[in-house]
Order: structure tokens, then C-alpha cells, then sequence
């Protein structure tokens, strides 16, 4: 019989439960006593025999603490990368959300690049990130992949080395720090914690290159990881393309 059909019964929660690793009463055993620990075992009888009977009646795959023997690990497993899954996916939608209500700087003016240019562009990333038309190309791939932080923390740190004022400098490094180095930032970059370390003791007196540091590792990011897709991607083969038709067409 299954203890949760006894009102007030409420089943163990599933994922959380702890693992039960003693033998289960067998089919048509007895029950616990009413004010029983439900955690203890009932008393076997018939000796070595009755231990016996009572393993081998033991149901296949049934390991986590619920009486009534409806689980697995196998199925609990299963349920935890389900319910990861659906965090992760829910978690990138609210990313996605947040970036659209917000307002992202316009792109950088520029003319549009020529067939050369966009041909270059796949050479070397130094190539793409000197000119300001492969910025903007590269960081609408990047926002594709929801890392397009990286390209305006980059780009924000190359406007702070221009600055040339005291408080002009202080009060872009502050913004720069909440919008990029922030844990509490949406649009937070991934830097290592001895980076961090030396942002946190130049921010008490902020300098044009207080994120050089932060800046190059954020740089190197977007080169080995984020460049070789670009290169692969269908943004970067159509600029390829259209270039290569209006060169035959003239």
C-alpha cells in the first residue's frame, strides 16, 4: 500500500530527495506503524531468510527515498538536464530581451567597403579591427551571438585612451567599470580575477589605460573564438559574395 494515498501526505520532492540506499519493503509486506519514523526499516522476520527474501524483492532501479518506489536514478538524471536545459534557454531570452529594450550605440560612420577590403578582412583580425566598416560588420555578427559587449567594451576602452581631461577621464572609467566590468551588469565581459584585481586598484585613481589589461584579454577573446566563426558565417560569405558580383558586373 502506498503511504500517499493517507491524508496529509505530502510525496518528497523528486529532484531534492535523499538517495535511499536500504532495502524496500517487499510487495505485500507490512507497512510502518502509524507514528513511526517513516525513515526506519520494519523489523524483518525469519532470519537470514527473511533478509534474503527482502533483496531479492527489491525493485530494479528504485534508489531514491520515496515509499512507493516511482523513481529512478536513471529518470532523476534525466529530469535534472531537462530542467537545466530550460534555465539556459530561458536565460538567454531574457539576455536577448534586455539587450533589445536597451539602447546600443549607434555604429561607427563609415563608407561602405569596397570588394578589397572585404577580401582583406579574412587575412588577419588586426586587418578587420583597423578598419572602422569591418567594426561594424563583425559587431553585427557578434550580436548574433549575443557577445556584442565585447565590441563596445573595446570600443569604449579606445575612447577613454583619448580623453584628456581629469574628470572627463574619471567619469568615463566609471562608466565603463558599471557597464562592462560590473557583476551586476547585464552586459558584463568575461575577464579572469587577477584582471579584475588590477581594475579594482586603477579605478581609485583612473587613468586613460585603466582596462588595458581587461581590454587586450577581451581582444584576444574575440580572436580566437568569435573571428574564425565570423569567417565561416553567412554575414561575412554575403559581404564575399556581393563583392564579387559587382566586380564582374563592372
Amino acid at each position: 500500500m502506498c503511504l500517499r494515498k493517507r491524508s496529509g501526505y505530502r510525496p518528497p520532492d523528486l529532484l531534492n530527495a535523499k538517495i535511499y540506499t536500504g532495502p524496500v519493503p517487499a510487495e505485500g509486506g507490512a507497512e510502518p506503524a502509524m507514528g513511526a519514523d517513516p525513515g526506519e526499516t520494519p523489523a524483518l522476520s525469519g532470519g537470514h531468510g527473511g533478509a534474503t527474501a527482502t533483496q531479492d524483492a527489491r525493485r530494479p532501479g528504485a534508489c531514491c527515498f520515496c515509499w512507493c518506489c516511482c523513481c529512478s536514478c536513471s529518470w532523476n538524471e534525466e529530469e535534472r538536464r531537462r530542467w537545466s536545459l530550460r534555465r539556459r534557454r530561458r536565460r538567454r531570452r531574457r539576455t536577448s530581451q534586455d539587450t533589445k529594450m536597451e539602447l546600443i550605440p549607434n555604429c561607427e560612420a563609415c563608407a561602405k567597403p569596397s570588394a578589397e577590403e572585404v577580401r582583406v578582412w579574412s587575412q588577419s583580425f588586426d586587418t578587420l579591427m583597423r578598419n572602422p566598416a569591418g567594426r561594424n560588420v563583425f559587431r553585427e555578427f557578434l550580436r548574433t551571438e549575443y557577445s556584442e559587449e565585447n565590441m563596445l567594451f573595446w570600443l569604449a576602452c579606445e575612447e577613454l585612451k583619448q580623453e584628456v581631461s581629469r574628470s572627463a577621464i574619471e567619469e568615463k572609467a566609471r562608466s565603463i567599470y558599471e557597464d562592462y566590468v560590473s557583476i551586476l551588469s547585464p552586459k558584463e565581459v568575461s575577464l579572469d580575477a587577477r584582471v579584475r584585481e588590477v581594475i579594482n586598484r586603477r579605478m581609485q585613481e583612473p587613468t586613460p589605460r585603466a582596462f588595458e589589461d581587461a581590454q587586450m584579454q577581451i581582444y584576444t577573446l574575440m580572436h580566437r573564438d568569435s573571428y574564425p566563426r565570423f569567417l565561416s558565417s553567412a554575414v561575412y560569405g554575403s559581404l564575399v559574395t556581393g563583392g564579387s558580383r559587382s566586380s564582374s558586373e563592372s
